[in-house]
C-alpha cells in the first residue's frame, strides 16, 4: 500500500514455520521445493531463516493444488513460470501468447488429470460399500 508522499511499505514478511501452517505443508516440502529450484523465498534474514511474502504463499498454493494431479516438479515450475509472465508487464506479446498457450494446455491436462481422480475416488467408493455390506 501506497502513502500519499508515493512511497511504500515493505512487503510483510512470514518464517518458514508460519508459512508450514498457514499451507499445511511441512518444512521438508517447503525446503526440498527450494532445493530443486521450484519455489524460492523472497529473501533471507541475517541469519538465513527463510522470508517469504503473500506472493510466495500464493505460489506454494498453487503448487500444493497441482501435486494431487500428479504434474512432476518441472511441470509445476514451468506452469509457475508462464503464470509469472503473463504477470509481467514488460513481457513481450510472444512471450505473452507463448505463456497462455502453455497454461492453456496446462489446463486440459489438469481437466483430464482431475476426471480420472474423480472415477478412482468413484472405485473406492463402490469398494468401501462392498466392504460394508460384507461387516
Amino acid at each position: 500500500m501506497s502513502d500519499p508522499l508515493g512511497s511504500s511499505d515493505p512487503p510483510a514478511v512470514m518464517h518458514i514455520g508460519e508459512v508450514a501452517a498457514r499451507t499445511e505443508l511441512s518444512l521438508r516440502s517447503l525446503r526440498h521445493w527450494e532445493e530443486v529450484g521450484l519455489l524460492q523465498p523472497s529473501g533471507r534474514t541475517e541469519g538465513g531463516f527463510r522470508l517469504y511474502t503473500e506472493d510466495d504463499v500464493e505460489k506454494i498454493l498453487v503448487i500444493r493444488r497441482m501435486k494431487p494431479l500428479g504434474f512432476t516438479l518441472e511441470e509445476m515450475k514451468d506452469a509457475l513460470t508462464d503464470v509469472e509472465v503473463l504477470r509481467d508487464p514488460t513481457a513481450t506479446p510472444e512471450a505473452v501468447a507463448a505463456a497462455r498457450e502453455e497454461l492453456a494446455a496446462v489446463h486440459a491436462d489438469a481437466v483430464e488429470r482431475r476426471a480420472k481422480l474423480v472415477r478412482q475416488l468413484a472405485m473406492a467408493d463402490e469398494f468401501l460399500a462392498i466392504l460394508a455390506r460384507e461387516m
